[in-house]
């Protein structure tokens, strides 16, 4: 085969790069070559996709699937300057868009450019056992949450709260929306001094403590993260409230039947159990509560479409969450009805995560050499692109956030909540 010369492989991307964007080739964007060439937007561009060798094009979309086009960008054979999430919001139509009969013509342009180097798999994720088997989740839960509690510092908010925030009005900042985002759940629950509280999935433990402190709940929070074990319960022995919260390292599973609770929370962990297991997570959680009790599951949810929905799969199960696994709310709440409960309240806070990792993108970014530090430059490049790609996903309305208040009602069907949701806004 004959090489090409460094004007036919820069001819052959931009060819690769007008039929896969078709009309939006350079409309919204500016394209930059590995050989100083840039295209212009014809509009006022949003950001610049940087093609930074003559094989990226082969690598990111050989064989064609999202793992290896973010592959691609993690090893930094693409980038971008500006704003990412419009950039993820462009390739997502171009793919949509994207008409099969057009692949050969495409397959035969990609060919031409010289191929990759070996790929790095350098941080992706290779669990292995029985899915969501008690070890593997730890693995799995590990692989994610286990980074230098530094890296998070580097975009979350004060308390290191790693889930959507919420941004009520009169709410200025990430910290303040993240606190208001605790107390709406936790007023949601309806938890008076007292009450026993469990903590599915607590992370370092900010609900814990907040519970504990302002609302006088008695609180159990468990986690699989080391790291967030060590840290939560290093804030309450900080608080001075060991005699009404502690965290301890083990799966909700395996928690004592026997045990009762008057109120359970989950929030942004239903994501990692995995849809044939929602049958024994929800019933876990109908056993461990006392009749009459609320259930508030705050959890992503993916949007039914036509086909079969997808599970959490692609890039974000190879190097983010993996055995992660988005199923729609409708099913959820379906599992959750025949585990008994009833259903009393659902809320959908999607634009509200958008907002939420918008902010987080912007933390990272602007401390990228902390995060580097405290992790590296491979792991600074994940998480920017699963954070924007994120809030392009909950923006755009493919993902969705879900609250659901469920009820464990008593033999005679009473349950703990007022007539109105009046009292959530007084």
């Amino acid at each position: 085969m004959a090489v090409q010369s460094i004007d036919d492989r820069r001819a052959t991307a931009v060819a690769i790069l007008r039929l896969l964007f078709g009309r939006d080739f350079a409309r919204t964007f500016d394209i930059q070559l590995w050989d100083g060439t840039k295209i212009e937007a014809e509009e006022p561009a949003r950001f610049t996709l940087l093609i930074n060798g003559p094989e990226a094009l082969r690598a990111a979309l050989l064989p064609p699937d999202e793992v290896s086009a973010g592959r691609a960008f993690v090893n930094g054979l693409l980038d971008c300057e500006g704003d990412l999430e419009a950039a993820v919001g462009v390739l997502h139509a171009a793919f949509d868009a994207f008409h099969p009969r057009a692949l050969p013509a495409l397959l035969t342009l990609l060919l031409r450019l010289p191929k990759p180097p070996s790929a790095d798999h350098a941080g992706e994720a290779r669990l292995s056992g029985r899915k969501h088997s008690l070890e593997r989740d730890r693995a799995a839960i590990g692989f994610h949450y286990d980074q230098p509690i530094a890296f998070y510092r580097s975009f979350l908010d004060r308390e290191l709260v790693y889930s959507c925030a919420y941004f009520d009005e009169h709410v200025a900042t990430l910290d303040e929306a993240q606190i208001a985002k605790i107390d709406h759940a936790l007023r949601k629950l309806r938890v008076q001094a007292g009450e026993r509280l469990l903590d599915i999935g607590c992370g370092w433990g900010a609900l814990v403590v907040r519970a504990a402190e302002r609302f006088g709940a008695r609180v159990l929070g468990v986690t699989l993260s080391q790291r967030q074990y060590e840290e939560a319960n290093r804030r309450i022995q900080a608080a001075g409230i060991t005699a009404t919260a502690r965290v301890e390292l083990r799966d909700y599973r395996e928690l004592r039947r026997e045990q009762s609770f008057d109120k359970i929370v989950s929030i942004g962990m239903f994501e990692h159990v995995g849809r044939s297991h929602l049958p024994e997570y929800f019933s876990t959680a109908y056993a461990l509560l006392r009749p009459g009790g609320l259930f508030l599951n705050h959890g992503i949810a993916a949007r039914r479409s036509g086909r079969r929905t997808k599970t959490h799969a692609g890039f974000v199960e190879r190097f983010v969450f993996p055995d992660g696994e988005l199923v729609p709310i409708g099913e959820a709440l379906q599992i959750a009805e025949h585990s008994g409960f009833e259903v009393r309240d659902v809320e959908n806070l999607r634009e509200h995560y958008a907002r939420t990792l918008r902010c987080w993108v912007a933390n990272l970014e602007r401390n990228r050499t902390a995060a580097v530090e405290a992790a590296d430059e491979r792991t600074f490049r994940v998480w920017r692109l699963y954070m924007a790609g994120s809030a392009q996903g909950f923006a755009s309305g493919r993902m969705g956030l879900h609250q659901s208040l469920l009820a464990k009602p008593t033999k005679s069907g009473s349950v703990d909540i007022p007539a109105t949701r009046r009292d959530l806004y007084v």
